[in-house]
């Protein structure tokens, strides 16, 4: 299907979906509205810019549309291809409500939760511990009865399923909730690797993901129902260049310079936890500290998190 292939659509997401083909779109990447209910008027609610859509449904409602929505994409995703949905656990009336509840009647097959740390709380208020986190899930279209699908390439099975990506500031991005754009960047490039593929998001927002895939040389499809956020993102989509540093930050985070045998041959640091002689926890070599070099730098989130909660 070349209609639409790198380019926008404006519209409601499960209208414009029903008008794309079937088993076309390598991987998707995406974060809903969250149901957050107006009520609560902070600085979230009061900046965003969807005049035709209220984010305030019934529960019931709402959960049903995201499985018509998911339910959709699963019909537009090839075989054997994955969808990256973003959500968190909400409370309503002091009843968590997770999204589980609603994933698990769709057509896909849940193949991992991540938890993305957002080092940062949207809600500081005291009710419980802050919540700093996210969840993505990895969502795949089974090739007949395989559920686990293929497995990843090693140097992106390096990663953990923690990811700490800090929240993009307020005076870069108008969208009170965008990705950073790292963030999309590690979904495309562990799923596609080098191989050419349509990434599609169908709540696009500020274009964050539909950047990473134009950086990353890929295809892409974005649906908003907003014309200011698609013309913000157009925007960004032209000056890509610009925000090309943080996607190839990340891209050195896959990067392997010796396989899995290779330094299991050699003695070397290889993620488990043995101390015999051929397997020595690596205090002295040196080579410990490039072999750890994937783990995230704290950011001043991280500091100012820590700050605040550490013990008196």
């Amino acid at each position: 299907m070349k209609k639409h292939v790198n380019e926008i659509v404006q519209g409601d997401t499960l209208k414009v979906l029903k008008t794309f083909d079937s088993n076309f779109i390598d991987v998707g990447i995406t974060s809903p509205p969250y149901n957050k209910q107006e009520k609560h008027k902070g600085w979230l609610v009061k900046n965003v810019k969807y005049d035709s859509y209220k984010d305030v449904k019934s529960e019931e409602k709402y959960q049903q549309e995201q499985i018509n929505i998911l339910n959709e994409i699963f019909r537009v995703i090839k075989t054997g291809g994955s969808f990256f949905y973003n959500h968190k656990t909400r409370w309503e009336r002091g009843k968590m409500i997770h999204p589980m509840e609603w994933l698990t009647k769709t057509e896909w097959t849940v193949r991992q939760e991540i938890i993305w740390d957002r080092m940062i709380a949207a809600n500081i208020r005291g009710w419980r511990f802050w919540q700093v986190d996210e969840r993505i899930y990895w969502l795949y279209k089974p090739i007949k009865n395989n559920k686990i699908g293929k497995e990843l390439e090693s140097k992106h099975a390096l990663l953990t399923s923690i990811w700490r990506f800090s929240p993009v500031s307020g005076k870069k991005n108008p969208h009170p909730a965008p990705f950073p754009v790292t963030l999309p960047t590690r979904i495309i490039i562990s799923i596609l690797n080098d191989n050419d593929g349509i990434v599609l998001d169908p709540y696009c927002g500020s274009g964050t993901t539909l950047l990473a895939a134009k950086l990353l040389h890929k295809k892409f499809i974005g649906i908003d129902i907003s014309e200011e956020y698609i013309k913000f993102s157009e925007q960004r989509l032209q000056n890509a260049l610009s925000e090309k540093i943080a996607v190839e930050e990340e891209i050195q985070k896959h990067i392997v310079q010796k396989t899995f045998k290779q330094r299991k041959e050699n003695g070397e640091f290889t993620g488990k936890h043995r101390t015999n002689s051929n397997y020595k926890i690596l205090e002295d070599n040196k080579n410990a500290a490039s072999q750890l070099q994937l783990l995230e730098k704290p950011t001043k989130y991280a500091a100012l998190h820590n700050k605040r909660l550490r013990p008196v």
